[in-house]
């Protein structure tokens, strides 16, 4: 299933098959579609990928227009993707750099990113990086964070992992602080590269 060629591609429009384009044009909105208006709706920047190669070269397009000399990264895979493009990587937290990672799951009805332990390896949100670089699969959107989590506990069974957030809002300046999460705002400026694998 390929959404994204139907999200993208133009509407035809002629008396013949006017049927089949209102029929098309008026459907709902699926899961997938919903997740990328609500996204970048949020503020989320956001880059399509139909192959394993475009992903490599977004990634590293992102790294070059904003200059930055390293990325940290916590995960061995990921950092052999910097290292097919040419790019630093390095384990160090630094707020300076961005923080490439994987994620849980994708949350449609919220635009949200779902991350675990896995992922943020003991840190919370907030001590990490100011920017984010998230590779995930168009497999990994779900409707909710009910099915989100029903989904991490089928990936893990018996190793549940702990430190289960989300990111909300791709624009921490313009995130107001109350006294409910004071402190704790997961806010961050956030590159998604959703990789095509359906």
């Amino acid at each position: 299933m390929n959404f994204f060629k139907k999200l993208f591609s133009p509407v035809i429009e002629n008396n013949d098959n006017i049927q089949d384009t209102q029929t098309a044009t008026f459907e709902p909105s699926s899961f997938d579609e919903n997740f990328v208006q609500n996204f970048i709706k949020k503020g989320g920047k956001f880059l399509y990928c139909t192959h394993q190669e475009e992903l490599n070269q977004n990634l590293l397009n992102i790294i070059n227009e904003n200059h930055w000399k390293n990325v940290v990264c916590l995960n061995d895979d990921l950092h052999k993707i910097l290292t097919i493009i040419g790019a630093s990587g390095s384990p160090k937290i630094k707020k300076s750099s961005p923080f490439f990672t994987y994620c849980e799951r994708l949350l449609s009805e919220e635009g949200s990113i779902l991350f675990s332990s896995e992922q943020l390896y003991n840190n919370k949100i907030a001590q990490l990086p100011d920017y984010f670089i998230v590779f995930a699969k168009t497999s990994q959107i779900v409707k909710n964070k009910s099915e989100g989590l029903m989904g991490i506990k089928e990936t893990y069974q018996k190793n549940f992992p702990t430190n289960i957030s989300s990111i909300k809002s791709y624009i921490p300046e313009k995130v107001e602080e109350d006294f409910l999460n004071f402190g704790n705002n997961n806010a961050k400026n956030l590159y998604l590269l959703l990789l095509e694998d359906m």
